[in-house]
C-alpha cells in the first residue's frame, strides 16, 4: 500500500533541479557493463536464490494467449518477465539475459511468437525503475533485441496490429523525476526498425494507457497522463491528462471535447480505457477535483480537526472525561492527559492546534482525503459523450493514491460487466451503476493487471502487489499462481541461529522470516506450513535482531512504525518516538532507520528529523540531536528525514547519519554535538547508506542515490579521516544508482555494492569493481548483510526475493591472487548408500554434487583429476578456466578404471549404481587442478 504523508513546512532554499543522465550516457554504460561482465573475475561466484515467493511481487501485466489460456506471460515490475504454459503451475523467467527486469507493460503476437517488452513500470511508485526502452523477441523469449525509445524510462501501453505483427502503437509515459521529450505515442510499421512519434502533448506529459477496437485495428483511444513526482511531492493530475482518439491507427490523434463530459482541468488525473466494440468504451479517473464540503452534518463527537478551530476557553471547558476519552482513543502518550494539556494551554506552552497536529502523521489524513477519487465514465458514441455510471463517491478504492491503480476491463462479450482494480478489485454486473468487492481471501491488495477470458465467462487472471490470482466462477473464488521468486525487498537482516534466519522486509507485503536453507518446492503444501513466517504486514521496514536473543525482533512498516516483537510470546510493543505535544511532529522517511547498538543491544538507535536514542528497547526515547536536515519541504510526501544510521565497532556513541536531502553528520560524543561532513560531496542526493568501518576506526563509507532526480550516477565515497576529506571510489561500475556498499568481515580491501541494475565487488578498496553474474540477474539489490559465522552474503533484491553465496573463497585473496593457480580446501562430505540410486524405481535418483572452487591467474586448459591416497588417477575431467574464480560442480563419480583401482588398493567392492555410475567410496582422496605449467591440490573426505 502507498501512503502519503502530509507534511506542511515553511520550505528551505529551493533546490536546483538535478540534471537527468542522458540517454547517451545511459548506452554507453550498458554497454560497458556488458563487457565488465564478460571479463569479471567473479562472474563464475554462484548465486543461489532462497526465495521466499509466497507473497510475491507486484505484477504490471498479463497476457494470455486467447487460443490456449493456460499459456500466458506475466511481467513484474522489477522482477521481470516470466511464461507458463501449465495455467500457472510453473513458470520459468525469460528475460534474465537482458540488462534490466524492470516492466512497464508487455504485447505478445500469438501467432507469430513475438514478444514486446516495454520496460521501465508504469505505476509512477517511489521504486518504480526506469527502464531502456523496447525489448522484443522473435523467439518465445530465448533472445532479445533492444529496438529503441530507450530514454522513454517508463512505457504505458503497446498494442500491435493482429493482422501485421510489425505494426505497433506504443504509449510513452516518459521519465518519473525529469521532464523529456521522448514520451507520448510512437508508431513503428517495421517492426521496430524505426520509429515516428504521432502524438507530443508537452515534456512533462506521457501516455499511461492504449486501447484498441476488438474489431478495428485503426480506432485506437489513448490516455494522457500530467505527472510530477519529487522526494518531497507527487502531482498526479494536471490539465495535459485527456483522452485522445485516433481513426488511422494511431497516424493521427484527436483530443476529446472539453464539453464531452469527462473531467478537464488540473484535476484530472490517471485515466484508465476499455474497449467494448468500435462505439462503447468505459474510463476510470482518480479524479483529483476536491469533494463538495458536507453540510448538516451531526456532531460526533471530538475529532482531530475540531481543535484547528477550538479557542483556548473551548478546550478549557470541555469535560476532563470528554477529553480524555479523545486523548486515549487516539493514543496520546500517558503524561498528557487532561489536566496535563489544559494546564499547557493556561500557560500558554501550547495551543489548541497542536492538539491535531500532534496526530498528523504519515498515515493521519489517509482515509479522508479531500479529493473525489476514483470516477467510472461510459461513452455509447465513440468517446463523444461522456457519462458517469454511478451515484456518489466510490469510495474505499483508491483512496489518496490512485495515481497507482487506472486499470479498468470490460467483459469482451457483455458490456454490462465491467471490472475496475484498486486497493480491492471491484465487479459491476449493471454497467457501473453498483459494484461488489471480488477480493477474496487469498487475494491480496493493491490490482495492477486483469485479464478477462473473451471465450469462457467467469474466467479470471488478476496480477495484483501480491502475485497473479486466477478465478474461474467471476471472483468468488481465487487460487495463487506465486511461484515465480519475485518478493520487492527493502532491506535484509540474518540471526545467528544454528542454521541461520533470514529476516526481509518486502514493498506492500510486511515482514518476513525464514531459514536461510531454504529450497523453493511445494512439500511444505503436504505438511501444511510455508518455510517463511509472516511476522507483519505494511510494507516492511528494517530489522534488527537481539543477538543475546533472536526472539526479539525490532521491525515495522512505512514511515517509521516500529514494533519490539517477542516471537516466543507472541507480544509486541508499539515503539515509535513520540514528540512533545506543543513541537512540531517528526518526520520519518518512508524507509525509516533504526539500528541496534553492538555496545549494548538495549541501546536502539532511530532516525527521523532527529537521531532519537532509547537505552531500554524503545520503551523510552531522547532525541540526541536537532534536526539533521535541511529542514523539510512543502510537500505531501515526508522530506528532510534520516536516511541512514551508523555506529562504530569501535567506539560507542561515534555515530553518523544520512538524509534524503543529503546532509552527513557525524557525532564522536553520543550525540552531544554533530558536525556536518557531507559540503565538499554532491549536493541535494539521498544519503543511502552510512557504513562506519570494522576495520579502522576512522574510516566511514558512504553512498548517495540520485534515482530520485533520473541521475544514475554511482557515487560510492570512502573518507579515512571520520569524513573530513572524501574519496570517491567508484571507478569500474556502470553508472547506476547505489542503495549499499558493505564491507568484507576479515579483508579491508574487499567492498559489496549492491545498485539499481546489479551486484558488484572490489578488491582493493573501491579502486576496481567486478560483476557478479552468475545466477543473479540485473535486479535492483537494496540491501546486503553478511552472517558472520558462515560468511555468507545475503542479498535483498527489488524484485528477484533473496539470494546468498559464500564468501570463504576470497578469505586469503591477498595471497592467493599472487598463484598462477589455486584451489580451495573442500569441506568433508558425508558418505551415502544412496548416491545413484533411489528408494522406488518411479522416483528420482539421487545425484550428488560438490561445488570445487579454484582461482586461475589467467584464462586457458585445465585438469581436474581425482586421486586415491596414494596418488592414482580415479577419474580426470577436461576444463576450460576462466580468468579469476571458477567454480566447478563434481557429482563425485569415479570411471570403472578409477573403480578397479580402488577396489584393488582398499580391498573393497564398489557398486555399479543405477545411474550406471561409480561413486567414491569412504575414504580420504585428493582433487587437484593443474595446467601446463603448475597445479594446486587440496584432499577431500568422505566420511
Amino acid at each position: 500500500m502507498r501512503l502519503f504523508q502530509l507534511v506542511f513546512i515553511i520550505p528551505f532554499l529551493t533546490l536546483a533541479q538535478q540534471p537527468s543522465t542522458p540517454v547517451e550516457s545511459v548506452n554507453k554504460n550498458l554497454k560497458i557493463k556488458t563487457q565488465k561482465q564478460k571479463e569479471s573475475e567473479v562472474k563464475n561466484i554462484p548465486f543461489k536464490n532462497i526465495g521466499p515467493t509466497i507473497m510475491s511481487g507486484r505484477v504490471v501485466d498479463v497476457d494470455v494467449n486467447p487460443a490456449n489460456p493456460n499459456e500466458f506471460y506475466v511481467g513484474y515490475a522489477s522482477g521481470g518477465l516470466w511464461y507458463t504454459n501449465s495455467n500457472g503451475t510453473k513458470f520459468e523467467p525469460i528475460l534474465d539475459t537482458t540488462q534490466t527486469q524492470n516492466i512497464g507493460d508487455i504485447a505478445v503476437d500469438w501467432k507469430n511468437g513475438t514478444i514486446w517488452v516495454g520496460t521501465g513500470e508504469n505505476n509512477s511508485s517511489r521504486s518504480s525503475y526506469a527502464g531502456i526502452g523496447i525489448l522484443k523477441s522473435v523467439d518465445k523469449g530465448k533472445s532479445w533485441t533492444n529496438v529503441g525509445l530507450r530514454d522513454s524510462h517508463h512505457i504505458g501501453r503497446i498494442v500491435i496490429n493482429p493482422n501485421n505483427p510489425d505494426e505497433a502503437t506504443v504509449g510513452v509515459l516518459g521519465h518519473l523525476y525529469s521532464s523529456n521529450s521522448e514520451r507520448g505515442i510512437y508508431k513503428t510499421t517495421d517492426g521496430g526498425k524505426t520509429w515516428k512519434q504521432t502524438l507530443f502533448i508537452s515534456d512533462k506529459v506521457g501516455i499511461i494507457d492504449l486501447v484498441v477496437s476488438p474489431t478495428n485495428f485503426n480506432i485506437q483511444y489513448a490516455s494522457s497522463w500530467e505527472r510530477d513526482r519529487k522526494a518531497w511531492n507527487f502531482v498526479g493530475s494536471g490539465k495535459g491528462s485527456s483522452i485522445y482518439k485516433s481513426l488511422d491507427g494511431g497516424n493521427t490523434w484527436n483530443k476529446i471535447e472539453e464539453v464531452s463530459g469527462f473531467p478537464t482541468g488540473e484535476g484530472v488525473g490517471r485515466i484508465g480505457l476499455a474497449v467494448f466494440n468500435d462505439d462503447i468504451l468505459y474510463a476510470i479517473h482518480d479524479s483529483q477535483f476536491r469533494r463538495e464540503k458536507a453540510t448538516d452534518k451531526k456532531d460526533t463527537g471530538l475529532t482531530k480537526d475540531s481543535f484547528k478551530t477550538m479557542t483556548v476557553d473551548e478546550v478549557l471547558s470541555l469535560t476532563d472525561k470528554k477529553l480524555n476519552a479523545f486523548l486515549k482513543k487516539n493514543g496520546f502518550q500517558e503524561k498528557y492527559r487532561a489536566e496535563n494539556v489544559k494546564q499547557l494551554l493556561r500557560s500558554k506552552t501550547i495551543e489548541p492546534k497542536d492538539i491535531a497536529h500532534y496526530l498528523e502523521d504519515a498515515n493521519s489524513l489517509l482515509f479522508d482525503t479531500p479529493v473525489i477519487g476514483a470516477e467510472v465514465y461510459k461513452s455509447i458514441d465513440g468517446g463523444k459523450t461522456w457519462k458517469k455510471t454511478h451515484e456518489g463517491y466510490l469510495d474505499d478504492l483508491f483512496y489518496s493514491y490512485g495515481y497507482y491503480f487506472g486499470e479498468i476491463r470490460v467483459n469482451p462479450t457483455n458490456q454490462d460487466k465491467i471490472y475496475v482494480c484498486g486497493v480491492p478489485i471491484l465487479r459491476s454486473d449493471d454497467g457501473g451503476k453498483n459494484f461488489i468487492s471480488i477480493n477474496q481471501e487469498n487475494v491480496h491488495a493493491d490490482h495492477q493487471a486483469l485479464w478477462v477470458n473473451p471465450n469462457l465467462s467467469g474466467h479470471l487472471i488478476d496480477g495484483n502487489d501480491g502475485g497473479l490470482n486466477i478465478s474461474y466462477d467471476d471472483g468468488e473464488t481465487w487460487y495463487k499462481c506465486n511461484t515465480p521468486s519475485v518478493g520487492q525487498f527493502y532491506t535484509v537482516n540474518v540471526d545467528n541461529e544454528e542454521p541461520y534466519n533470514v529476516y526481509g522486509g518486502l514493498q506492500d507485503n510486511g515482514v518476513w522470516v525464514g531459514p536461510n536453507t531454504h529450497k523453493e518446492d511445494k512439500s511444505w503444501h503436504q505438511y501444511g506450513k510455508y518455510p517463511y513466517e509472516s511476522l507483519m504486514g505494511g510494507d516492511g521496514m528494517q530489522i534488527m535482531i537481539d543477538n543475546r536473543n533472536s526472539n526479539i525482533v525490532y521491525t515495522g512498516y512505512q514511515f517509521g512504525n516500529y514494533y519490539r516483537i517477542n516471537r516466543e510470546s507472541g507480544k509486541r510493543k508499539y515503539i515509535q518516538p513520540k514528540h512533545e505535544l506543543g513541537e512540531r511532529p517528526y518526520r520519518f522517511n518512508w524507509q525509516t532507520p533504526i539500528l541496534l547498538s553492538e555496545h549494548n543491544q538495549d541501546i536502539l538507535y532511530l532516525g527521523g528529523n532527529k537521531l532519537m536514542r532509547s537505552m531500554n528497547q524503545g520503551n523510552d526515547w531522547k532525541a540526541i540531536s536537532n534536526d539533521l536536515t535541511n529542514g523539510g519541504k512543502k510537500g505531501n510526501v515526508a522530506y528532510g528525514t534520516i536516511t541512514a544510521v551508523a555506529e562504530s565497532p569501535f567506539e560507542f556513541g561515534l555515530l553518523y547519519t544520512g538524509s534524503d536531502d543529503g546532509l552527513i553528520h557525524v557525532s564522536k560524543d553520543g550525540g552531544a554535538s554533530w558536525t556536518t561532513i557531507s559540503n565538499t560531496l554532491p549536493k541535494d542526493l539521498w544519503v543511502s547508506r552510512v557504513v562506519a568501518s570494522q576495520h579502522k576506526k576512522e574510516r566511514v563509507y558512504v553512498t548517495l542515490n540520485g534515482y530520485r532526480w533520473d541521475d544514475f550516477t554511482s557515487y560510492i565515497y570512502v573518507s579515512d579521516d571520520y569524513g573530513i576529506t572524501w574519496k570517491r571510489i567508484n571507478n569500474g561500475i556502470p553508472d547506476s544508482p547505489v542503495n549499499v556498499i558493505r564491507e568484507d568481515q576479515f579483508d579491508e580491501n574487499i567492498l559489496y555494492v549492491g545498485t539499481d541494475n546489479g551486484l558488484y565487488m572490489s578488491f582493493n578498496k573501491g579502486a576496481n569493481w567486478e560483476a557478479f553474474v552468475n545466477g543473479i540477474p540485473a535486479v535492483a539489490v537494496h540491501d546486503l548483510v553478511i552472517q558472520k559465522p558462515t560468511n555468507d552474503l545475503v542479498v535483498g533484491t527489488h524484485g528477484r526475493s533473496i539470494y546468498k553465496t559464500n564468501l570463504n573463497v576470497f578469505k586469503d585473496f591477498k595471497t592467493v591472487k599472487n598463484k598462477d593457480l589455486h584451489l580451495y580446501e573442500l569441506n568433508d562430505i558425508s558418505h551415502s548408500n544412496s548416491w545413484g540410486s533411489s528408494w522406488s524405481k518411479w522416483m528420482p535418483l539421487n545425484e550428488p554434487k560438490e561445488d570445487i572452487a579454484f582461482y586461475s591467474k589467467q584464462e586457458g586448459d585445465v585438469s581436474l583429476l581425482v586421486k586415491s591416497e596414494s596418488g592414482k588417477v580415479l577419474k580426470e575431467v577436461q576444463l576450460k578456466a576462466d580468468k579469476g574464480f571458477n567454480v566447478i560442480e563434481y557429482d563425485l563419480s569415479i570411471t570403472e578404471k578409477g573403480k578397479k583401482t580402488l577396489e584393488k588398493e582398499l580391498d573393497i567392492e564398489i557398486d555399479k549404481k543405477k545411474n550406471e555410475k561409480f561413486y567414491l567410496p569412504k575414504g580420504e582422496f585428493e582433487i587437484e587442478i593443474k595446467n601446463k605449467t603448475n597445479s594446486s591440490s587440496v584432499k577431500l573426505i568422505v566420511e
